[in-house]
């Protein structure tokens, strides 16, 4: 490790601790209570004032974040995961001796472990006064802290560490001076909590399916790969846990959800990163009806749960959760928007010279799913502000979905976009193997091999749907945007604890 001047005075530290048989990383601690917890109990001591106590002592430990000394008295603040609370060290209870190394060798982000009996301030706050003391955890590197500027005759403080760029290659740091960022990822598991509760409540099962996989489907994108030396085999990274969940609606397990990561080799982008959690589930004896149903009350009760209002803030716009979300069909929104009628345009040509002829400027050589997803992109998905269903989809953009009865061109699906994004995607299932064989030879036609919408056929998937697969819906939706949402960011990383990032100095975008 090369160190700078501050680093080198405080490695200087723990060589005069050592020095004097002080063990600055010592292996056992003597903690008892968390410091929320000792602060609740001095408060219910000082609910009943009537009955006579003596002040209760408690052992807690945490990181220093604020020290001062004053003579014979010191005072700090130090945080657990929990907690602030103050410190009181005064000669009469340790000593000159202690006194004298608490404020040589503590320092700002060390941790330290306090034994003492609970009091109020002079101030009134709650307060250690500390008879024992001992460091857990010296800190070598200071941690990044507020700066004060004056700007035209006023202090103007800056936040600690606050360039995004730093904050996310350090994490760790982040998250110990920026109490919000730990909020975020709290908030995040209280998401994940809700949602699996909410399943569970309906009769989910919760499942595990490989991450390793053999062929790889049940998305439209591109797989990282990877060999496995010891069988020989290429293997994929999933991109989906689709493919293998439906296989239990087959094995008998009528509905099931995973929560857990997929792997896309894509571009990165405020709603992007190459690993992302998502959360799928699959019902037996459902349509894509009653899975917007199930959908809307679900995201109900996570914000419920979470949030305690179906209210909130994200990116300027006060968004309601309530129920029902406003639907919208798919080739209606298209044609109030552009005027172009999608199923008018049967193949990509005639759909390319429609969009040109509204005025855009598509992408030439594209295949027709991907000109409308396009106009999706562009043109409904930034509008739809308020939680809203698109359903009923072009066949040619869905392979995994079932027909809409009457009209072999359309399938049973629908997307949910929330604050301008895309939040969820869900399909009334297909389950007639004969027809999935057809599609996935239908894709492998109309794209080509490395293209990301070229689903690859899947022979196992394909036998396993020979023994029959009842009659389903299947939903996914992406945890990362669903917190983004609900903690009001606009950025995927803000929502990651370790978000991939370009290699430092990369010149590349």
């Amino acid at each position: 490790m090369e160190l700078n001047d501050l680093e080198k005075i405080r490695l200087s530290k723990i060589e005069q601790m050592r020095a004097e048989n002080i063990e600055p990383y010592p292996t056992r601690n003597e903690v008892t209570h968390f410091i929320k917890d000792a602060l609740a109990i001095f408060e219910s001591v000082e609910d009943h004032k009537d009955t006579p106590t003596s002040p209760p002592e408690v052992t807690v430990a945490g990181r220093i974040r604020s020290k001062r000394t004053m003579g014979k008295l010191a005072f700090c603040h130090i945080e657990d995961g929990s907690a602030r609370i103050q410190l009181m060290l005064r000669v009469n209870e340790i000593g000159e001796e202690n006194l004298k190394k608490f404020a040589d060798l503590f320092d700002l982000g060390d941790f330290i472990q306090a034994k003492g009996s609970l009091m109020r301030s002079r101030t009134g706050e709650i307060t250690i006064l500390v008879n024992e003391y001992k460091m857990l955890a010296k800190a070598i590197t200071p941690l990044p802290a507020a700066k004060d500027e004056v700007v035209d005759g006023e202090v103007v403080r800056h936040a600690t560490l606050s360039d995004p760029e730093n904050r996310y290659r350090q994490r760790y740091a982040d998250l110990a001076v920026n109490s919000e960022v730990r909020e975020i990822f709290r908030t995040r598991t209280a998401i994940i909590r809700a949602l699996q509760h909410f399943l569970d409540q309906q009769d989910f099962i919760e499942v595990e399916t490989p991450i390793l996989q053999p062929i790889y489907g049940g998305a439209a994108a591109r797989p990282f790969a990877t060999y496995h030396n010891q069988l020989h085999q290429n293997l994929f990274l999933r991109i989906s846990f689709e493919l293998y969940l439906k296989r239990l609606l087959v094995g008998g397990f009528d509905r099931v959800y995973e929560i857990g990561r997929d792997f896309r080799n894509e571009g990165v982008s405020f709603k992007h990163n190459p690993e992302f959690t998502q959360l799928e589930f699959y019902m037996a004896y459902a349509d894509y009806e009653k899975v917007m149903n199930l959908t809307e009350r679900m995201l109900a009760y996570v914000c419920d749960e979470v949030l305690g209002s179906r209210i909130f803030e994200f990116n300027g716009h006060k968004i309601s959760m309530e129920i029902p979300w406003q639907r919208v069909e798919l080739r209606q929104g298209i044609v109030d928007v552009t005027g172009i009628d999608i199923y008018a345009c049967d193949d990509a040509d005639s759909l390319f010279k429609a969009m040109q002829k509204a005025g855009l400027k598509p992408k030439e050589g594209q295949p027709r799913g991907k000109l409308i997803d396009s106009l999706i992109g562009d043109f409904l998905e930034p509008n739809c502000i308020q939680p809203t269903f698109l359903y009923d989809y072009p066949r040619d953009i869905s392979p995994l979905a079932k027909n809409k009865p009457g009209n072999p061109q359309i399938v049973e699906r629908f997307e949910g976009f929330v604050g301008g994004m895309e939040l969820c995607n869900a399909f009334t299932e297909l389950n007639d193997p004969l027809e999935q064989e057809k599609r996935f030879a239908e894709m492998g036609r109309t794209y080509t091999a490395d293209d990301e919408e070229n689903h690859p056929m899947d022979e196992d998937y394909l036998q396993a749907m020979a023994y029959g697969m009842p009659p389903s819906g299947g939903f996914g939706m992406g945890v990362d945007r669903l917190t983004m949402l609900l903690t009001n960011n606009r950025s995927i990383r803000e929502v990651i604890l370790f978000p991939h990032l370009r290699e430092i100095g990369s010149d590349e975008q």
